[in-house]
């Protein structure tokens, strides 16, 4: 070994490398507090999609929330939500995560509620400390959604025969291919408002003092623009995402943190292209597009 190389080794470990480091590196390493924006997009589901849309739940969004709220020089987390709902479950276990994740690190989440945040998306937005949004948002649609189809008549053209056998008399309740029965309905509809007081018990707790109207009103299922819905009590306020953190943070600058690419994302392949290209997979792709397609119709998107 030559003799310089012991220097360099102490020059290194005295930090007087640091002057090497490309510009863009040091900048950054003197800068100020950081705001870690958490890109929430999608439909909220249990099962991920492979296909290049986003999708959100606890197994997608996890490590990107613990990387958001990880930052060392952390002064808050905003949470860009821009999602029209799906299940119940998974938008209160993330919510419930992001809860968590604030009281452990002592920090202030905010939520930007961008071109939808309705139903579940509204219930992950109120995880937040203050929720904002656009003007031109659409924010609300506190309540719940169930749709089916029915298909006996289909069947009856068809000349197929359905054959079920259960242990248990309630396990087909709501069967497609069975006649629907009111007993059924009635069923559902309970379940239905148990899931509803949840919802609004959440919005209730998360909003206090600060919702404007009527029971009737906030939780109807209806939507309303960002504008409307600073008026109502169900967000704090209306402007731009950059302009609220910049109110709320002067001295930070963004550090945008986004769930992991689906697979076929990460591979550089459209949404219409599924692995594997049997006829089963075309369907499988072709309902999931029409499902997710008909989460963001509901609110013209």
């Amino acid at each position: 070994m030559s003799e310089k190389a012991p220097q360099k080794f102490t020059d290194l470990l005295s930090g007087k490398l640091s002057a090497k480091l490309p510009a863009k590196l040091a900048e950054r390493a003197e800068r100020g507090p950081v705001v870690a924006v958490v890109k929430l997009h999608g439909v909220i589901t249990s099962t991920p999609s492979p296909m290049s849309r986003p999708t959100i739940s606890t197994q997608t969004v996890e490590t990107a929330l613990t990387r958001a709220f990880g930052h060392d020089r952390l002064s808050g987390v905003v949470l860009s939500v821009n999602s029209p709902g799906g299940a119940p479950t998974q938008s209160a276990l993330v919510a419930d995560r992001i809860r968590e994740l604030a009281a452990e690190k002592d920090v202030p989440v905010l939520a930007y509620c961008e071109d939808v945040a309705a139903s579940g998306g509204y219930w992950l937005a109120c995880a937040a400390d203050e929720v904002y949004a656009h003007p031109t948002s659409i924010v609300g649609s506190v309540g719940v959604v169930s749709a089916s189809f029915g298909l006996t008549g289909l069947m009856e053209k068809l000349g197929v025969e359905r054959r079920v056998h259960t242990a248990g008399e309630h396990k087909v309740r709501l069967d497609p291919f069975f006649p629907e029965k009111e007993e059924d309905v009635q069923w559902l509809r309970g379940l239905q408002g148990e899931l509803h007081e949840q919802f609004r018990d959440w919005v209730r707790k998360r909003r206090g003092s600060k919702l404007n109207g009527t029971d009737d009103d906030l939780f109807s299922g209806e939507v309303w623009s960002g504008a409307k819905a600073a008026e109502l009590g169900l967000v704090d306020g209306v402007g731009s995402l950059r302009e609220i953190v910049k109110e709320k943070f002067p001295d930070a600058h963004l550090h945008t943190v986004e769930p992991r690419k689906p697979l076929l994302a990460r591979l550089g392949m459209s949404s219409s292209v599924r692995l594997g290209g049997s006829p089963a997979d075309a369907v499988l792709s072709t309902v999931e597009a029409l499902e997710h397609r008909a989460m963001w119709n509901r609110f013209g998107l």
